[in-house]
């Protein structure tokens, strides 16, 4: 019954899409792998540029497993979350290494795969290969939630609601059914004021029957986000270069170059004791204003400190520190928030000083 008024209202309204297929032609399982792990945490409009560019560059599984990583951090570079582009070229050597090159079919195979949970097993599964799953992104849990009722807070009501939308999967175009939930979620059944006049399953939802469309799903409240600080510290040497380091393989922006920072600590911040914390004991200034950036769970606040390192001082560091000249940023991996201490730097009076000669001759 919910397939039967769902997919004619798909039919005539789906959304176009960078890496959906049109009617009648077959998906392109690596399209639809990419596109389901850039679009975690990561909105349509925000990730359709970033998929265009990459597949542009890694325009198939070999390419993409072939390539260096830190090319492939580059590519990912401002779209976050970075241990997805890790495990995307990780999956994608498994895939060449372990399966000829060729996505595997089936959820149960796909979660084996580096990056790839239960949700995006699922949607591969079934968009990909019409395999029958339950996809259920975050707008189709809200369609689920409300076409049932399911009060239980999230996200402890996502076991319920899942195993809800594989009960409604039809055999015939599962793949189908799973985006259009999607787009019954992102254009119709919204977070606020639901069009519930234009949704083709307006007759059989139970939340919308009952006044309570607009409550569901329910959430726990969310904590306080806390604020870490910090400082950045952008040194640059006697030729005009710029200090950076490579982060650690694992853990937050895991690999990734950043310029050198202090720890990220919550509370006030004591400005003298992190500048022990600095690759050099240089002659530092600070720059003024604050560069501002949220994580998923904590928000953070860099002070930039400023200084020049002479050529002696610049060869005592090793990896994973590394000199980069200023004009070439733009082509290292940088995350966003290290983006923006760029920017407050050079903003700010961080270009290259000329050493005094007493600094030079140290």
């Amino acid at each position: 019954m919910i397939p039967a008024r769902l997919l004619p209202w798909y039919d005539r309204h789906r959304r176009v899409l960078p890496w959906r297929s049109v009617p009648g032609e077959r998906p392109d399982p690596y399209r639809v792998w990419l596109s389901e792990i850039m679009l975690q945490q990561t909105t349509v409009a925000a990730a359709g540029p970033y998929f265009q560019r990459f597949l542009a560059r890694f325009p198939t599984v070999s390419a993409l497993a072939q390539a260096p990583v830190e090319d492939v951090m580059h590519a990912w570079s401002g779209l976050g979350y970075y241990a997805r582009a890790r495990n995307l070229h990780k999956a994608a050597q498994a895939v060449v290494a372990d399966f000829d090159g060729r996505l595997p079919d089936s959820e149960e195979a796909l979660l084996q795969l580096p990056g790839i949970g239960a949700y995006t097993a699922a949607a591969i599964a079934a968009i990909a290969f019409d395999r029958r799953a339950a996809a259920v992104d975050g707008n189709a849990e809200r369609v689920i939630a409300r076409l049932f009722a399911i009060a239980e807070p999230m996200p402890a009501a996502k076991k319920t609601i899942r195993a809800r939308a594989l009960e409604i999967v039809p055999d015939a175009r599962p793949g189908d059914f799973a985006q259009a939930l999607m787009d019954l979620g992102s254009g119709i059944c919204t977070p606020v004021a639901p069009k519930c006049m234009l949704c083709p399953l307006a007759e059989m939802c139970a939340a919308r029957l009952q006044g309570i469309a607009e409550r569901l799903p329910a959430r726990v409240p969310k904590s306080v986000r806390p604020t870490r600080r910090g400082i950045a510290f952008w040194i640059v040497d006697a030729k005009g270069r710029v200090l950076l380091r490579r982060r650690p393989p694992s853990g937050l922006l895991g690999g990734m170059m950043e310029v050198p920072s202090s720890a990220w600590r919550e509370g006030r911040m004591d400005r003298t004791s992190p500048l022990k914390e600095a690759p050099l004991a240089l002659d530092w200034h600070r720059i003024e204003g604050r560069v501002r950036h949220v994580f998923s769970h904590f928000a953070l606040e860099l002070t930039v400190m400023t200084a020049t390192a002479s050529e002696d001082e610049a060869r005592t560091l090793k990896a994973p520190y590394a000199w980069r000249p200023i004009a070439a940023l733009s082509k290292e991996a940088l995350p966003s928030v290290m983006a923006k201490v760029v920017r407050q730097a050079l903003g700010g009076g961080g270009e290259p000083k000329p050493l005094s000669r007493s600094r030079s001759r140290r």
